[in-house]
């Protein structure tokens, strides 16, 4: 809502559109439109975070110099603290200065700790379960927006951080799959998420953002120079990208009213057909399905942000001396196809709508 004008007009709308008479509370609506009007806007929160990552880097700086990293029970103790204070001073308040600077306390917390643990010789692996269960602890006691957001990337990284440190890349494959599933889900369910509990409406947003960031760094291990991904098994992750994404396009069906099975049946058969290249890159199809998904929801920030991620992983895909030109010139042209039809689709409709 952009005003209280459109909220009136909202609320008239369905006190004359239904049949029975009912009862709004609009001094509650407004308390609570006026609370959520005092929510930084996207971009502001974005600055608020690298402004935090920043400062926590010359913060980090500040103590290797004055030599802290030599005390492994300073590092413990600061580690701890930073950690806390980052999770209760957002909780406390709720303005923008307080967000960087629970943000820097918040990354710094988990860099010391980290180091600390290291330096205690723990196992690789426990030392990510450790980071894994303390994020996903936060994400129960804070429901700001950008430690939710930190917390959430923590704990897909700490996931990441096992399969690398382990040498169990195949398990890439799997982690890639369950990201498509677990996104194209939250992107398509968002009504029922947002109204199984309040808690869920506040974690949304930014576990939907932090999910993508994720998902695309999955995608970015595959095809890696660094990370000996098989790709005998690439397969896995293309083919369940591709079932959701053809799921996804049942939904731009009805959004589209595209009712008719032969014109449905149609768009499938073709659509596979030009995905089918896509196979021996996954991070391509898994940047349309980000792209087919914020179209959908018309979400212009995660629209931004698949467009950016397919024309990398694109390029990157051109330059790769794994497959022949002859592979690479098919799968540019099938991904050219698909992205006209889409568009000469969608602006059919929209257009034949319009008269109507």
């Amino acid at each position: 809502m952009r005003n209280k004008e459109e909220i009136r007009e909202l609320l008239d709308y369905f006190q004359t559109t239904e049949n029975k008479n009912i009862t709004l509370n609009e001094k509650a609506i407004f308390a609570a439109y006026e609370k959520n009007d005092d929510h930084q806007s996207l971009a502001v929160k974005i600055l608020s975070i690298f402004g935090g990552i920043l400062a926590s880097l010359a913060f980090l700086g500040f103590l290797l110099i004055a030599g802290l990293y030599d005390s492994t029970a300073g590092l413990l103790i600061s580690g701890t603290i930073g950690i806390t204070a980052g999770i209760f001073i957002n909780k406390a308040y709720d303005k923008i200065i307080i967000d960087t600077i629970s943000v820097s306390s918040y990354i710094i917390g988990f860099a010391l700790l980290t180091f600390s643990l290291a330096k205690l010789e723990l196992n690789d692996n426990v030392i990510s379960l450790i980071c894994i269960l303390i994020a996903a602890l936060s994400l129960v006691i804070v429901q700001s927006y950008i430690i939710v957001f930190i917390s959430v990337l923590i704990i897909n990284g700490g996931i990441l951080a096992l399969i690398v440190g382990n040498h169990s890349f195949g398990m890439i494959h799997l982690y890639t799959s369950f990201q498509a599933i677990l996104l194209t889900a939250v992107f398509l369910k968002e009504a029922r998420i947002i109204s199984w509990n309040p808690a869920f409406s506040k974690l949304y947003n930014p576990v939907r953002i932090a999910l993508i960031f994720s998902f695309l760094a999955g995608l970015s291990c595959m095809g890696n120079d660094y990370i000996e991904v098989s790709r005998d098994y690439l397969w896995i992750s293309s083919v369940i990208i591709i079932f959701s994404i053809m799921y996804t396009l049942s939904r731009v069906f009805e959004v589209l009213n595209i009712s008719q099975t032969t014109q449905k049946t149609g768009i499938y058969i073709v659509t596979a057909a030009l995905l089918l290249p896509t196979i021996l890159s996954p991070a391509i199809s898994g940047a349309i399905l980000i792209i087919l998904l914020s179209f959908l929801v018309n979400y212009k920030t995660s629209l931004a942000i698949g467009i950016i991620a397919f024309i990398y992983f694109v390029s990157r895909y051109y330059y790769d001396l794994h497959f022949t030109l002859l592979t690479k010139s098919i799968l540019l042209f099938s991904s050219g196809i698909l992205f006209l039809g889409l568009y000469l689709l969608t602006r059919k409709k929209l257009t034949s709508n319009e008269k109507v």
